[in-house]
């Protein structure tokens, strides 16, 4: 930071500032979490030494609190993969079953922006199709924070909810599927090789939540990646360069995702394994009616708590995930 072309490139520049203070952060959490720990160590040895039971309550709760800081920290320096530091591109696509998958969809969404909205993450809606009566078509996120990729990874999959449907007038029970694709915003470093030639550019009319962000123009774009049929749209900016430039950008993401999914699926077939978590596998079930509980298939993770969780409460389910992918290694060892 204190070379003289620091801010010659100012995307750069900020996205090291950002680095550097979750690092500092860190380092000022374990500082913190050592001397609490010191603080309890003291506490305990008077009490040993006063034979002063008075102090239990306190040492007790003291253990408690330590302990689950301790946890929390843990996780943060479980996210070491190369690209867990990264902004995540979240995508939500409703399954078959029309306005009933697309209103699950919608109360994605929002679990999704309220777990962010908790990390004090930033959230941007890049594309946005709304349902015919209710919901969304599908919607993609630019989720905005460090670690936010290394989180998320945990959600890639697909979500099942079992409810009576709002929209069934004989008050039925209905099964509906969304998927959600999670990919890191790839730097520009990263070299992917994407010719012109193979791209086709659409442009449209925005059609986005909220009037004021409804443009007159055809400023939304849509990339098609030819080889691949990838498709990445964009209708966020009031400007179609400016849309151009952030669907060329998640464009990126999906081709190397694909790129890193091919690759592990060849190893895995070099290795004649069998993945237990194969792509747009059902990863959650969330269990409304007869009874309320959400369920992660891969870990067994579960809560009756069916409403916080709905309001973002993830953590335990993204926890219970990233420490089964850390201990797989070693059990397969």
């Amino acid at each position: 930071m204190s070379a003289p072309d620091f801010w010659d490139d100012n995307e750069k520049a900020q996205k090291l500032i950002g680095e550097m203070n979750a690092i500092k952060g860190s380092v000022d959490q374990f500082q913190v979490l050592a001397a609490e720990y010191e603080d309890l160590a003291v506490l305990a040895e008077l009490a040993q030494e006063e034979q002063d039971d008075s102090m239990t309550a306190d040492i007790t709760t003291g253990i408690a609190s330590i302990v689950k800081k301790l946890e929390d920290f843990e996780l943060q320096l479980l996210l070491s993969q190369p690209y867990d530091r990264l902004n995540a591109i979240l995508e939500l696509h409703p399954g078959a079953g029309g306005t009933e998958s697309q209103d699950w969809a919608e109360m994605l969404l929002r679990m999704y922006r309220r777990w962010a909205e908790k990390r004090d993450f930033k959230v941007e809606v890049l594309d946005y199709l709304p349902g015919d009566e209710a919901g969304v078509k599908s919607v993609t996120l630019l989720i905005k924070g460090y670690n936010a990729y290394g989180y998320l990874k945990a959600e890639k999959g697909v979500h099942r909810l079992v409810r009576i449907s709002p929209f069934d007038a004989s008050g039925r029970r209905h099964t509906s599927f969304v998927s959600c694709d999670v990919m890191p915003e790839i730097d520009d470093d990263v070299e992917i090789d994407i010719r012109t030639e193979d791209l086709k550019v659409d442009t449209y009319r925005s059609s986005g939540a909220g009037g004021q962000h409804i443009n007159t123009t055809d400023s939304a774009v849509r990339i098609t990646h030819i080889p691949s049929g990838v498709v990445v749209s964009c209708q966020t900016e009031r400007s179609q360069i400016k849309n151009r430039e952030r669907a060329m950008k998640m464009l990126r993401s999906k081709l190397y995702e694909k790129k890193i999914e091919e690759q592990q699926k060849h190893l895995a077939e070099i290795r004649g394994e069998v993945s237990d978590i194969a792509w747009g596998s059902q990863i959650r079930s969330y269990v409304f009616h007869p009874y309320s509980m959400v369920k992660d298939h891969r870990t067994s993770e579960e809560t009756g708590n069916i409403g916080a969780v709905m309001d973002g409460d993830l953590d335990a389910f993204i926890d219970a995930y990233l420490r089964q992918q850390i201990n797989k290694p070693e059990k397969e060892a």
